[in-house]
C-alpha cells in the first residue's frame, strides 16, 4: 500500500515538491515545457515515473499496458503544459495523477473492446496492398516524409504504415505483424508521435 500513500504527496496546494534535497518546482516546469523545454518534461518524468506507473498498474493491472498509459500521460502533458493554471488551487502533481489515472481508465476501456485479429482473418485487400517498405521506397529520395519515416524501427514503421495507409485496426496490425495488442498501440502512438515531431 506503500502507492497509495506516495499517491497523494504533494498533491496539496503547495506548488512544488522536494526531490532529494532540490525542490520540484511545477508550475515553473510546466511553463517550460509549454515553450518547448524538453530538459523540463525529463526532470518531472525522472522524479514522478515511477509513482505514475504504480497508479497506472493499480487500475490496468498489466505492467506493459501501465507503461502504456504513463508514456501517453507524458506526451499529453508535453501538448497541454501550457493550460495548466496553479490559481485554480489544483497542485502540480495531483494534475498529473489525474491525466495518468484518466489515461489508463480509457485505456482499460478500450482493451476490454479491441481482440487481436489473426492473419486469417485478415481481409484480403490487405495482400493487394502495397508493402509497408515499398510505400517508404516509393517516396522521394529528397522527401521529407521519407526522410522522417527511415528515422523509425522498421518493425514500429510498418505497424505504423499498416495502420495509416491500410486502414487496418490496432488489433488487426497486431494480428498480422505477430506482437500484442498493446504493443501495437504502443509503437503506432509512439511512431506517430514521433512522425509529427520529426516534420515540424
Amino acid at each position: 500500500m506503500g502507492w497509495d500513500r506516495d499517491c497523494f504527496a504533494g498533491t496539496g496546494d503547495a506548488q512544488s515538491v522536494r526531490s532529494g534535497g532540490a525542490v520540484l518546482d511545477y508550475a515553473s516546469l510546466f511553463g517550460r515545457c509549454a515553450k518547448g523545454d524538453r530538459g523540463a518534461l525529463r526532470t518531472i518524468y525522472d522524479h514522478d515515473a515511477p509513482l505514475m506507473l504504480g497508479i497506472a498498474q493499480r487500475v490496468l493491472r498489466r505492467r506493459e499496458l501501465a507503461e502504456e498509459a504513463v508514456q501517453d500521460a507524458f506526451v499529453q502533458l508535453w501538448q497541454k503544459a501550457g493550460t495548466f493554471d496553479a490559481a485554480r488551487g489544483r497542485s502540480g502533481r495531483a494534475w498529473l495523477v489525474t491525466i495518468v489515472r484518466n489515461r489508463a481508465l480509457n485505456m482499460l476501456r478500450d482493451t476490454r473492446r479491441e481482440v487481436v485479429t489473426g492473419p486469417d482473418d485478415m481481409p484480403e485487400i490487405v495482400d493487394e496492398a502495397p508493402d509497408p517498405e515499398a510505400i517508404v521506397a516509393s517516396l522521394s529520395e529528397a522527401s521529407r516524409l521519407r526522410g522522417c519515416l527511415e528515422t523509425i524501427e522498421p518493425r514500429r514503421r510498418e505497424c505504423l504504415l499498416l495502420a495509416y495507409t491500410h486502414g487496418l485496426t490496432h488489433g488487426e496490425v497486431a494480428g498480422r505483424v505477430g506482437i500484442p495488442l498493446g504493443t501495437a498501440k504502443a509503437w503506432i502512438r509512439r511512431s506517430l508521435f514521433a512522425l509529427k515531431e520529426c516534420l515540424q
